[in-house]
């Protein structure tokens, strides 16, 4: 049975599909050069509509008469102040558009509002070049560079400086080690385990934040700042793995591409954090999916060990019945406090 890789390399080449949610406009072609940030798609997504009672703004009891009133037509775009409808006599009455939007409907003295919304933008989410395009969807686009695929992402997406904040794998962020040198960085820190240090790091006007780990109370916060949150280990209290600190600590003051995008394991997307370095094509992507083997270094995926990195001892033969009734495929994992799990091959995850 093949097993998950989670990628932490100093040098690689990466294929990324980014699609829109639904069908829209592909706005790059093949060939194209792109950063993180540019948008490469853009979609319009469920409009908003609203009901507009003109027959009582005006006061006009008969809602036969309304229309006479009403100075605009089916599927014209009006402005947020400007006038659809008014009736002249004792006090002029006028009632104004409070949006913008399109008029879609106008019916027994009502008029049906879409509202104007920005379209969804689909960003690249990572530097490099458009190999080929999703037709209506979005594209693929290569990289090379230094990986590393993380836990957790709030969905968003930035590039920017990296800024080393951590001095160790056991680093917890405090709001006195951030100041006004960092705005418009990206931050490398350890653990956060307080709402007041996230949000003082919008304060600060960061364009990324990575993290080892932070509790899980503070998700709903880390998912409202404006920039994206990469944490390596996930939830909890953990310390970042010693390759992933070792790889991002050493490229301090480099330029790095935050795509936070949530970790969907049958979507087959994780959050990723690549750092742009010279190389040449002709590299092989690495593998998403490997045979495990005793030796390898494993992430645990499932509580009460979530983020536990251990080393695979044994994988067993055959079909191992769980306390649950289940028979799956187990392997021997050692931890890093010499603590030995039977752990099923889908709970865990290889590090490379």
């Amino acid at each position: 049975m093949l097993v998950q890789v989670a990628h932490i390399l100093p040098l690689t080449v990466v294929q990324r599909s980014r699609e829109l949610p639904l069908p829209g406009e592909v706005l790059v072609r093949a060939g194209q050069k792109v950063r993180a940030s540019d948008v490469i798609g853009r979609a319009v997504t469920t409009p908003q509509h609203l009901v507009l009672n003109v027959a009582k703004a005006l006061g006009v009891s008969d809602l036969r008469e309304v229309r006479q009133y009403i100075e605009r037509e089916v599927d014209e775009n009006v402005e947020e102040g400007d006038i659809l409808a008014s009736r002249s006599g004792l006090g002029k009455r006028v009632f104004r558009a409070p949006v913008a939007g399109t008029i879609k409907l106008i019916w027994r003295g009502n008029v049906l509002l879409r509202v104007k919304s920005d379209p969804y933008e689909l960003r690249a989410g990572l530097p490099g070049m458009v190999t080929s395009l999703i037709p209506d969807m979005g594209a693929v686009i290569q990289s090379i560079g230094a990986l590393v695929q993380g836990m957790w992402g709030n969905g968003k997406v930035d590039f920017g400086l990296m800024n080393v904040l951590a001095q160790s794998a056991d680093h917890v962020l405090t709001t006195d080690q951030i100041d006004v040198s960092m705005r418009g960085s990206v931050v490398l820190a350890g653990h956060c385990e307080s709402e007041s240090v996230l949000r003082y790091t919008a304060e600060q006007r960061l364009r990324g934040l990575i993290l080892s780990s932070m509790p899980p109370e503070l998700e709903r916060i880390a998912l409202e700042l404006p920039f994206p949150v990469v944490l390596t280990e996930g939830f909890g209290e953990r310390n970042m793995n010693t390759a992933a600190f070792q790889l991002l600590s050493t490229n301090d003051k480099r330029d790095i591409a935050l795509n936070a995008e949530p970790f969907n394991r049958a979507k087959g997307t994780r959050p990723e954090l690549l750092i742009p370095l010279p190389g040449t094509n002709n590299m092989e992507p690495p593998p998403e999916m490997e045979t495990p083997l005793p030796g390898q270094r494993v992430r645990l995926l499932r509580n009460p060990y979530l983020g536990y990195i251990g080393t695979i001892d044994t994988v067993i033969p055959g079909m191992t019945r769980l306390p649950s009734g289940l028979r799956v495929q187990v392997a021997n994992i050692r931890l890093e406090n010499n603590e030995l799990l039977k752990v099923p091959l889908t709970n865990f995850e290889i590090l490379k």
